[in-house]
């Protein structure tokens, strides 16, 4: 009887995930098609790299800084509460921009002012929603939603530009931004009415709640002292360090290196982007090997081969290339799912606000400082060796895994703390 129970209500909270997460997954379309709307006004208006350069900045810093803070205040507050305030933030200072577009009053200025409040936001919004994912979908499902997470940003990389471009003919900039406004809206109309839950709160040992700094504190402690999970996160870090600027560099390689034009750069721009909608697709329906563990090391070291396919590829064979570009996205798409389900499946849910919102901020931090290297890499000997750089070393790296006993035996090391606790 228990059993049957445990399964009605397993089924109920999987019913009530999943339409919160369509809701965000509408809302992401909304936020890719203003990203795209303002990328490309700052492109006509200033056609300056610097103004670019300087606006992708603005998005990162506060994902960045805040990260650490957003994720611990995550783990005191109501979770549902603080995405819902996440969303209205975001749509609140769109809809300042849309009076500045409908009344000709825009400046550069603003929009860098605007792209920061929106990544604060978000700052808050992604460990918010990460650590519910937890609280509503059993352990078993956590890499098929993982997989699903990465098909919709592929879709979305894919709709965005296609519609923001039709959309940029037929609208003006402000009925663009409104856009947005209503996805959030869309957002946060379920969480108005549906309840998450939330974990008991964790207290030291006088018995106190710990103070923000003190959550802080232990998100670090917890990463540096779990030596499994501590790797794995170096492991995502590096990812990001290597195939970000790698995907960056894409539009130098395709004109200077093959010497292709617009046609060609969108065809390589579609592949990736579909190649992460059918690795999320296949990972949320096979769900990964039994081991999360091995489910990423293995398409990391596969990842790492298709990008080095790309520099490697001949002057000559463009489209070799693209598949090979295909398929590390494809995989990639495999390594993040199967990463968010790990850390989510292993990390303590009174805990996974504040780690998540470290992890965060670790990883977008790899951007900036993967663009540094990158950019003097391709410039002094060729933008296809980062491809091979990136590739080694992803390959490599994801190889080193399997002769890590803490990392090999995480999900061993994660159940029985889970039974310590409860004992």
């Amino acid at each position: 009887m228990t059993e049957a129970v445990g399964q009605a209500d397993e089924k109920r909270l999987m019913h009530r995930f999943f339409v919160i997460w369509g809701a965000q997954a509408c809302s992401l379309i909304g936020s890719a098609l203003v990203q795209f709307a303002l990328v490309w006004w700052l492109t006509i208006e200033t056609g300056s790299a610097t103004v670019l350069a300087f606006a992708m900045m603005m998005a990162m810093i506060p994902q960045i800084l805040l990260g650490p803070f957003a994720g611990a205040l995550v783990d005191r507050w109501n979770r549902r509460h603080v995405m819902i305030w996440a969303d209205m933030s975001i749509a609140l200072v769109t809809v300042v921009l849309i009076v500045l577009f409908a009344t000709d009053l825009v400046q550069v200025w603003q929009i860098y002012l605007v792209l920061l409040v929106r990544s604060a936001g978000g700052a808050f919004h992604w460990p918010a929603m990460s650590a519910s994912t937890t609280l509503m979908v059993p352990k078993k499902h956590l890499a098929r939603v993982g997989g699903l997470n990465q098909a919709i940003s592929g879709a979305v990389s894919i709709a965005a530009p296609a519609l923001g471009a039709v959309l940029l003919l037929a609208l003006p900039m402000w009925g663009i931004l409104s856009v947005d406004v209503i996805t959030a809206a869309v957002a946060i109309a379920p969480l108005l009415f549906i309840k998450i839950p939330q974990p008991v709160r964790s207290r030291d040992d006088q018995g106190k709640v710990p103070t923000v700094l003190g959550d802080m504190r232990d998100g670090f402690r917890f990463l540096r002292s779990w030596r499994g999970a501590f790797i794995l996160i170096l492991m995502i870090m590096v990812i990001n360090l290597l195939f970000t600027p790698a995907v960056t560099l894409m539009p130098i390689l395709v004109t200077s290196y093959f010497g292709k034009g617009l046609v060609e750069f969108a065809t390589m721009e579609m592949a990736i982007g579909l190649s992460f909608v059918l690795g999320g697709v296949i990972l949320g329906i096979w769900g990964g090997f039994k081991s999360k563990v091995v489910t990423m090391l293995v398409t990391g070291m596969l990842a790492g081969i298709g990008t080095a396919v790309v520099g490697f590829a001949p002057e000559t064979a463009f489209y070799v290339a693209v598949g090979g570009m295909f398929f590390a996205g494809f995989m990639i798409a495999m390594v993040n799912g199967s990463a968010s389900a790990l850390m989510q499946a292993t990390i303590p849910p009174d805990k996974q606000g504040r780690v998540f919102g470290l992890i965060g901020s670790l990883v977008v931090a790899m951007t900036p400082i993967g663009l540094a290297f990158a950019g003097p890499v391709a410039d002094l000997v060729g933008v296809q060796v980062w491809f091979i750089v990136a590739g080694v070393g992803l390959f490599v790296i994801k190889a080193s895994g399997f002769f890590m006993k803490s990392v090999m035996t995480i999900e061993d090391f994660a159940t029985q703390q889970v039974a310590v606790e409860e004992k």
